[in-house]
């Protein structure tokens, strides 16, 4: 069931009139932008880690059938206030701009060191750290500079902030080698976008849904959750009619009595003529801002995708400039992201809350999903999913045994 009359809820992809009805006051799009139909833009921009969990969701479930990708053509890190492809091969590191001589030739042997990196048991040449070992003492083990750190942490391992360097060094290892796994499958960047745009996944899911005897209906207002004497859910009602279930799964939005905030996150919507210069004229990008970089607690990410993905007419682009929000004023924040942007014709600020359930959902089966981040990418999104899966099945799904039945497709 879902309130809205688009696919998607939170995380839609809207048409043209759509974006200006819900976030311009329903004021009536300008001509120069072009056809409302030609434009399917997400309201919560992510890309896809080619061989990250999503990946891995979408060949188990079969939905990758029901779905074409494109591989996005770059990422890019701002170091310094220039902008840099992320080096991500020993190859690349090398001729990056990014660091001097002396410091692609110790980040060379730290990626060299991370490929191989045994799960759960470490490196047999770096005396003195362990899995559990702090980041921090990783990184200071191969002597790296400050800046280095930043766009490893931050443009590899994709942290959110700098609080992982007081973890286990593994999990910022195993993030990097599925960034490289991910680059690998396509060379150009390790991250794959779905034409139409983001709200085709949960169109996908809604049809496979179907041919297994589901219903998925559009345009349904929940008006109540139904209840035993015990709080246990039994119900939702809509209207005059009920739905019955053993158990009910939704997001922060019908449950706000169950959920709690966790900060905000803002999102700037941006309609371009022209690709971004900086990233050499792609057609799709990634740019981040490590904290660091502005003098910020949270990373700046830019995303921009095109008419090479259905998602905008021939000419224009849909650009977006996200990030937690620290200030009273969250739109300046996003400045130094817009900064980067050039021209823009029209923009669509867009401020949520962020919020997570209070509790597990396993004794009155209401289980609640946690707000998207401000990343630019789902692999928290997807770590949320699988633990609300343990929660309501009681073990683990097994993703790993499908793998090998398909590939999802790459352009």
């Amino acid at each position: 069931m879902d309130r809205n009359n688009y696919y998607g809820g939170a995380s839609a992809s809207l048409n043209l009139i759509q974006l200006f009805e819900q976030y311009k006051g329903g004021a009536a799009p300008p001509a120069a932008l072009g056809a409302s139909r030609d434009y399917n833009v997400d309201i919560v921009p992510k890309f896809i880690m080619a061989s990250g969990i999503l990946v891995k969701m979408l060949i188990h479930t079969k939905v990758a059938n029901n779905l074409e990708f494109k591989v996005v053509d770059g990422s890019y890190v701002q170091k310094n206030g220039k902008i840099n492809k992320v080096p991500a091969t020993a190859s690349e590191a090398l001729s990056s701009n990014l660091m001097g001589l002396f410091e692609k030739r110790r980040f060379k042997k730290f990626l060299e060191a991370c490929s191989e990196w045994k799960e759960g048991v470490g490196h047999r040449s770096l005396a003195g750290i362990g899995p559990a070992s702090p980041a921090r003492d990783l990184f200071a083990k191969f002597d790296l500079d400050a800046g280095t750190v930043d766009f490893i942490g931050h443009a590899l391992a994709l942290h959110l902030d700098d609080s992982y360097l007081n973890r286990g060094c593994e999990e910022t290892i195993e993030r990097i080698k599925l960034y490289f796994e991910s680059l690998a499958r396509y060379q150009k960047s390790p991250y794959i976008y779905p034409l139409y745009g983001l709200g085709e996944l949960p169109q996908a899911f809604a049809r496979l849904c179907a041919v297994y005897g589901g219903t998925y209906m559009l345009n349904k207002p929940v008006d109540e959750i139904l209840r035993d004497s015990t709080g246990k859910f039994v119900g939702v009602r809509s209207g005059e009619e009920i739905a019955k279930g053993q158990f009910v799964v939704g997001d922060p939005s019908y449950f706000p009595e169950r959920v709690r905030a966790t900060g905000k996150v803002v999102r700037i919507v941006c309609i371009l003529d022209h690709p971004l210069a900086c990233a050499k004229d792609s057609e799709s990008v990634q740019i981040i801002i490590p904290q660091n970089q502005v003098g910020r607690a949270h990373d700046i990410y830019i995303t921009q995708v095109s008419s090479a993905h259905n998602v905008a007419p021939k000419g224009k682009f849909v650009a977006t400039v996200s990030t937690t929000v620290e200030t009273a004023n969250p739109e300046a924040e996003c400045q130094p992201g817009l900064a980067l942007l050039g021209t823009i014709l029209d923009r669509f600020v867009i401020v949520s809350d962020t919020v997570e359930p209070t509790g597990d959902g396993v004794a009155d089966q209401t289980f609640v999903s946690s707000s998207f981040d401000a990343t630019s990418h789902f692999e928290t999104t997807c770590q949320d999913v699988l633990a609300m899966y343990r929660r309501i099945m009681g073990h683990d799904v097994d993703l790993s045994f499908k793998e090998e039945e398909g590939e999802s497709s790459g352009q």
